[in-house]
């Protein structure tokens, strides 16, 4: 039969808030299809997000052009009543119009989400805390992760940073998410300023997970990082066949990952 959402979808989204204030910042990987979510669940994971970018160029879409708010929906009901706790990369929440956004939103809860992340790409701070109020009215027990993207598109202004998280903080967000900041003190600065969940998103070049949450980091994202060490992976494999070299790593059998794409029936 075609999995379900949560039966108690309220329940969902306050096991995923209770993640954020454990004694460990909650680590979050990010998948693209449905595979790839289960395989990370099935390594323990609790909580599993999306990744705008993996579903975007898995089906041949750009990223952050709301062209794939119905494969995320889609993907979302494929993912709902599995044993981990699913968020759900929204883009700029597919849309302009908060009405709009809000209404995305409660497609994604239904379909079994309880968190959704909504970048604000620099535009309109006072828009994007309209989005962000209309989602919290529409479906008020969605965690919903404000991301500012400040250090990601911008030039680091830690005073607009701090301005829009609080405007957006002030609209109902649960969490905020500053991509592209590594550096230790300002991300400890804004543990202090905020009484709030503050996410991060991991670099190779940045701080450990061990020491984003000694700074007081509550939760780190893993973003596109899987999908693209996928690709990276693929190609190596392929150029080390060509070269007459042995694949290192580890390959999952195609039982195994027959398993977990195996078709669920309607009876």
């Amino acid at each position: 039969m075609t999995a379900a959402p949560s039966e108690d979808p309220v329940g969902a989204a306050a096991a995923f808030a209770a993640l954020h204030h454990a004694d460990v910042p909650l680590l979050l990987p990010n998948a693209w299809d449905h595979a790839s979510a289960l395989a990370l669940a099935g390594q323990g994971f609790e909580a599993v997000g999306t990744t705008s970018l993996g579903v975007a160029a898995a089906a041949g879409l750009p990223d952050g052009a709301a062209a794939t708010r119905d494969l995320t929906v889609r993907l979302a009901r494929q993912l709902a009543g599995g044993a981990f706790l699913l968020s759900v990369d929204a883009e700029d929440g597919f849309g302009r119009d908060p009405d709009e956004v809000a209404a995305s939103a409660r497609e994604l809860a239904d379909a079994g989400a309880v968190g959704v992340n909504i970048e604000d790409g620099l535009g309109s701070t006072a828009l994007h805390a309209a989005k962000i109020a209309a989602v919290k009215a529409a479906v008020p027990h969605l965690f919903v992760n404000a991301r500012t993207d400040t250090y990601w598109l911008g030039d680091g202004s830690h005073a607009e940073t701090c301005r829009r998280l609080d405007a957006y903080l002030q609209a109902g967000a649960d969490g905020v998410f500053v991509p592209g900041l590594s550096d230790p003190d300002r991300i400890a600065d804004l543990v202090k300023t905020f009484d709030a969940p503050l996410n991060i998103l991991y670099s190779p070049l940045g701080p450990t997970v061990a020491r984003l949450g000694d700074l007081g980091v509550r939760r780190v994202s893993l973003g596109s990082l899987l999908y693209r060490r996928s690709l990276g992976a693929a190609l190596d494999t392929a150029r080390d066949i060509r070269a007459g070299r042995t694949p290192q790593g580890a390959t999952p059998t195609y039982a195994d990952v027959q398993a977990l794409s195996a078709p669920r029936l309607d009876p």
